[in-house]
């Protein structure tokens, strides 16, 4: 009873064998063809070889890989240095006091026009004009005390030459023993006295004179002291802010107005130190605004000390602004013309990275085969990249190149760079 299921098993095994492995065998003998076999063999046999000989290059073609390739040929590149700034007016100044007081001028509204001069704080003097009169009173009279101070010193040097000449007659008359020791010793002792005489004197002109200059000094802190109850716009301008309020009371340091000059104004960016050696004083350069406004001007300032943080050096571009239209703080995007070079605009999809990481254009080279060709990115633009590094013509690999690596056979179909 168990023989069964195994002869079953062996049958159903050469069925399948026969249907499946000798499917061909089979149904050549189901119709009478296995005596044709070898006859057909020989037959074919010139055949296959003719295949046999033919069959590498046929593989070869079959192993070359599919991609589509753009001639490209360099073009002159404006190679403009591209930053990102904002606008700045060309001079602001927060003014504030510079003494206490108290404010007794009608304040002036922001946005309003000032010329240089206008009033747009004024103090409360006190009684700072007082302090001025006293210490002028002070300079009158120390300058009344000079002459009094002068003849004192004339009459101290008088003295002193007559003591000299008594002193010199009482040495004579004492070497002849005409006259005694008592009136020369009272000669000498004159003498001496009137030398100091002489220096009290002239100390008194030196103080009198020392009054003189600290009542000029005085004169003069009185006069600054009142000049600063008066605040005026250092330069034609806008007010960027409200100055100070009727009645208000400011110390030193309190804010009055802010005064900006928009006249001309100042685009501010920042170039990289890969790039800033391509920057040169008097550039012409154009700025795009955040309202589509186009405006020109030139550089005239470049940064000799690197941002410590972002390694990027300062740039300004001064732009006449006659109407005011353009406002402070707003948002830029510079091109500086620079030296043009020669590059390519290619696909931003054709860059690639080799094993290295290194980034690059895959091309086609003379033998169709395939290169790498490492690049330096000069722009993005919004329908292509310029890049630098390769040769005048080069057949730029744009469909595939992620799917080859150097030196793999290709079967490249070319577009032109217009198409």
């Amino acid at each position: 009873m168990k023989l069964i299921p195994l002869i079953t098993a062996i049958l159903v095994s050469l069925g399948l064998y026969y249907l499946v492995i000798q499917r061909d065998t089979l149904l050549a003998f189901s119709r009478g063809e296995a005596a044709q076999a070898p006859l057909e063999s020989a037959a074919m046999a010139p055949e296959q070889a003719t295949q046999a000989e033919a069959a590498p290059s046929e593989i070869s073609g079959e192993n070359r890989i599919g991609v589509v390739a753009l001639h490209s040929k360099a073009q002159v590149f404006d190679s403009a240095v591209i930053l990102r700034g904002m606008t700045q007016a060309v001079r602001q100044v927060e003014l504030r006091a510079e003494t206490s007081s108290t404010v007794i001028s009608e304040p002036l509204r922001k946005g309003v026009q000032v010329a240089k001069g206008d009033v747009l704080c004024k103090l409360d003097p006190g009684t700072r004009p007082a302090a001025l009169l006293e210490a002028q009173a002070r300079l009158s009279e120390a300058r009344a005390n000079m002459p009094v101070s002068e003849a004192r010193l004339d009459e101290a040097n008088a003295k002193l030459n007559e003591a000299k000449i008594n002193l010199t007659a009482s040495e004579k008359l004492s070497a002849g023993g005409y006259t005694s020791e008592t009136k020369l010793a009272a000669s000498r002792a004159a003498e001496r006295a009137a030398v100091a005489g002489v220096a009290s004197a002239r100390g008194g002109l030196e103080t009198a004179r020392a009054g003189i200059e600290s009542a000029i000094a005085a004169v003069a802190t009185a006069r600054k002291e009142i000049e600063r109850l008066t605040i005026l716009a250092p330069f034609d301008g806008l007010l960027e802010s409200d100055t100070a309020e009727l009645g208000s009371l400011v110390l030193p340091g309190d804010h009055c107005a802010t005064v900006i000059q928009l006249d001309t104004i100042k685009v501010v960016g920042f170039v990289p130190e890969t790039q800033v050696n391509r920057v040169i004083l008097g550039a012409s350069a154009q700025a795009e605004l955040a309202t589509g406004a186009q405006v020109q001007g030139k550089v005239t300032f470049v940064s000799r000390s690197a941002d410590p943080a972002t390694r990027t050096f300062e740039v300004e571009i001064s732009v006449a602004n006659p109407d005011l239209a353009i406002r402070d703080g707003q948002t830029a995007n510079i091109a500086i013309s620079a030296q043009g070079s020669s590059a390519h605009k290619l696909p931003q999809s054709a860059l690639t990275l080799n094993k290295d990481g290194q980034l690059g254009l895959r091309i086609v080279r003379p033998d169709q085969t395939v290169g790498f060709a490492p690049v330096r990115l000069l722009r993005d633009e919004a329908d292509g990249v310029w890049v630098a590094g390769l040769p005048e013509t080069a057949d730029v690999i744009i469909t595939g190149q992620d799917y080859v690596i150097s030196g793999v056979a290709v079967a490249p179909s070319y577009i032109e760079a217009d198409q």
